[in-house]
């Protein structure tokens, strides 16, 4: 049984997963003690991992695409949310940075985060 403290090590971590993946396998009742310890333990795992292996998250324009793809929608779909087909084409060629008021539609039309929304493109414009 793994010790339940930080996880100082690549051991540590793969001791931590692999009784993880024992008690997933044993599907304890919820509220016991097992049940916890699982929680604590992908807890733990979850931790480490958000340090050791950070994930970045897209640009906004990059985010956008996504969506569209994710949801078939087209640039003409794109300019009813934004207001015209040249914006969408602004935005998407990065020549444009997206408004508060365009940072605002597209969260609440396609659910796309806003912290994503508001970080700069990769080339380096950021949210007007």
């Amino acid at each position: 049984m793994v010790n339940l403290s930080t996880i100082k090590s690549e051991a540590d971590y793969a001791a931590i997963l692999e009784e993880i993946e024992k008690l997933i396998d044993a599907d304890p009742a919820p509220n016991t003690p097992e049940a916890d310890r699982l929680d604590l333990l992908t807890l733990l795992a979850n931790n480490y991992e958000a340090k050791e292996f950070p994930t970045e998250l897209p640009d906004a324009v990059e985010a956008i695409k996504f969506r569209m793809e994710q949801k078939g929608l087209t640039r003409k779909d794109l300019a009813k949310i934004l207001g015209t087909r040249t914006r969408v084409s602004e935005v998407l060629n990065r020549r444009r940075n997206l408004s508060i008021g365009m940072i605002r539609q597209l969260h609440k039309k396609l659910g796309i985060s806003a912290e994503v929304l508001i970080r700069p493109t990769r080339t380096g414009m950021a949210a007007a």
